[in-house]
């Protein structure tokens, strides 16, 4: 594949990536059945707030992005991308996904979601252009100081979910669902969507 083909393929990557998790979880969160610890935390903000949950992920997301600041990590186009597009995207299937009312369509929805979610995540990570805002978070404090990366996800995500919880955000089954799954489920969608840079070949 050409370097033009490759770089049309990653944008296209990037943008698909980011509308899909996006309403991937709009599918999570009209199931009723928990969400991951990060839109625990959102859901908490808009029941404090009352502002909607798309326009606090972007606050929340910048805020984030922020805190990269003192641990010098440098976002890509992807981060900026992530915080300004995922938000819209989530309104988005909120205005067109019903409410589950009942435990059966709500475990198909939820099942749904986490599986876009997986697939969304590498199709725009594999695109190479620079990691979400919270995920950067999490690979800054490593590489800044050496902490192991599952140790660092462990506690910003504890610290979240409490907070959020705190807040009056949803935990519940989903909540678990997501924590197990998520980790192996993105393992395997990052490699089916991977897309290196290409590299000019040397003559």
């Amino acid at each position: 594949m050409s370097p033009s083909a490759t770089m049309i393929r990653r944008v296209i990557q990037l943008l698909v990536g980011l509308f899909l998790y996006g309403f991937s979880i709009a599918m999570m969160l009209q199931a009723g059945l928990g969400v991951s610890p990060w839109d625990v935390l959102n859901q908490g903000a808009v029941v404090q707030t009352g502002l909607p949950f798309g326009a606090l992920s972007i606050v929340i997301g910048a805020v984030v992005l922020l805190l990269w600041i003192p641990i010098r990590q440098k976002p890509g186009i992807g981060t900026v991308l992530n915080v300004l597009l995922v938000g819209p995207s989530i309104e988005v299937g909120l205005l067109v996904l019903p409410v589950s009312g009942e435990l059966w369509s709500g475990l198909l929805l939820f099942a749904g979601g986490l599986a876009m979610l997986a697939i969304a995540s590498g199709v725009y990570i594999g695109a190479h252009f620079g990691p979400g805002p919270r995920d950067g978070l999490m690979t800054g404090i490593h590489k800044r100081w050496g902490f192991r990366v599952w140790i660092v996800r462990t506690i910003i995500e504890v610290a979240v979910l409490g907070v959020g919880w705190l807040l009056g955000g949803t935990v519940g089954f989903g909540t678990l669902a997501f924590a197990l799954l998520i980790g192996p489920m993105v393992g395997k969608t990052l490699v089916w969507f991977d897309v290196p840079p290409s590299r000019p070949r040397l003559s």
